[in-house]
């Protein structure tokens, strides 16, 4: 994956991959708040989960946000 996306400003859907350059930005907020609810949160497992998961798309990381909460 060379071509990196601009987490800061680049359009986000389910679709897009998370690659090795991903960054926690307000975009990124965004998009989760607007796929799960305003009670969406980054906490720290979860931000060290979307960096150990690149190649995985962003409907993976709501689907596993998704699961931790279901077990909280």
């Amino acid at each position: 994956m060379t071509d990196r996306r601009d987490w800061h400003c680049d359009p986000i859907t389910s679709e897009t991959v998370i690659d090795s350059g991903y960054r926690n930005t307000q975009n990124v907020r965004r998009f989760f708040t607007s796929e799960i609810g305003g009670h969406f949160r980054f906490d720290r497992p979860f931000m060290a989960w979307m960096k150990a998961h690149a190649g995985s798309t962003m409907r993976d990381a709501v689907a596993e946000w998704l699961r931790r909460e279901g077990g909280r």
